[in-house]
């Protein structure tokens, strides 16, 4: 998931170069650049120090391999302690990276959706991001030991450093961020479409498939995938529902500057509800 922000930013930039639509109804949401964009470069300098202090560990040597047993697994995920299998790996990466444009990119066959597309494709950004940082705070803080590590197999891989990156499941959490979000978008523009159902289900669907593959594989538990899943879920309902505008009723954010009765000068963020 290293390389995920450079690809989501290369994404944003190309959005930014489609020729402008026509606004055929408004838009559910508001975003502000001045909010927004200090958002985004947060979101990104968190992922960034998490990666790197989750890249700052050195892999286990054959006397610490040797050491692990899977009695010392908690019960609730010992069944796929020495799991290991390459096709099941590639599986989840074949549903993951292609879901993280495939979930988005259906949104523009949706001519409500479409014409602010723009829009969309920040909060995307926003969404992705925010599963991004939860998950590299994660690793670079809680080192867990893959599943595969209490097994034989796996040749190089099991003294690579990544490999007590387990907590949490990060392809998990960036399918479900990218499916929750498109499935929440279609619901916010289109709150009475007979399709509700169908795009739910494929939403909560794609990621369950992911977080089996990642066990199968042997590089998440399952108690690092259903914390994955329960964090990509939110981000990707979360955000866009903290930008609803709902006729500019309900939370908002803004910048906040002024001048004390003492006389000292003060900034920050205001968070307010319209009741």
């Amino acid at each position: 998931m290293k390389h995920l922000s450079a690809l989501l930013l290369a994404g944003t930039l190309g959005l930014a170069s489609l020729p402008a639509t026509a606004q055929k109804a408004p838009s559910p949401y508001h975003t502000r650049f001045a909010i927004d964009a200090p958002i985004i470069a947060g979101e990104l300098a968190v992922s960034g120090f998490g990666l790197y202090r989750s890249m700052q560990r050195s892999g286990l040597n054959a006397t610490e391999l040797a050491a692990l047993r899977k009695e010392d697994v908690p019960r609730f995920d010992r069944f796929s302690a020495g799991y290991f299998s390459e096709s099941a790996q590639t599986a989840s990466d074949l549903l993951c990276y292609p879901a993280l444009a495939i979930a988005p990119g259906l949104l523009a066959l949706s001519p409500a959706i479409r014409s602010h597309y723009g829009q969309v494709a920040v909060l995307y950004v926003q969404t992705v991001l925010a599963a991004d940082a939860l998950f590299t705070t994660s690793i670079g803080n809680l080192p867990r030991y893959r599943p595969f590590l209490y097994g034989t197999e796996g040749g190089d891989q099991r003294t690579s450093r990544i490999e007590t990156n387990s907590f949490f499941a990060g392809h998990t959490a960036h399918t479900a961020a990218a499916t929750f979000f498109a499935a929440k978008v279609f619901h916010d523009f289109n709150p009475d479409s007979p399709a509700q159902p169908y795009v739910w289900g494929a939403a909560a669907a794609v990621p369950a498939a992911v977080a089996y593959c990642r066990i199968r594989a042997g590089k998440h538990f399952l108690s690092d995938n259903i914390v994955g899943y329960a964090v990509g879920a939110t981000m990707g309902v979360v955000v866009p529902q903290l930008h609803k505008m709902a006729g500019r009723r309900g939370i908002s954010l803004s910048p906040l500057q002024g001048v004390n009765v003492n006389g000292y000068a003060y900034s920050g963020m205001l968070l307010s509800k319209q009741l």
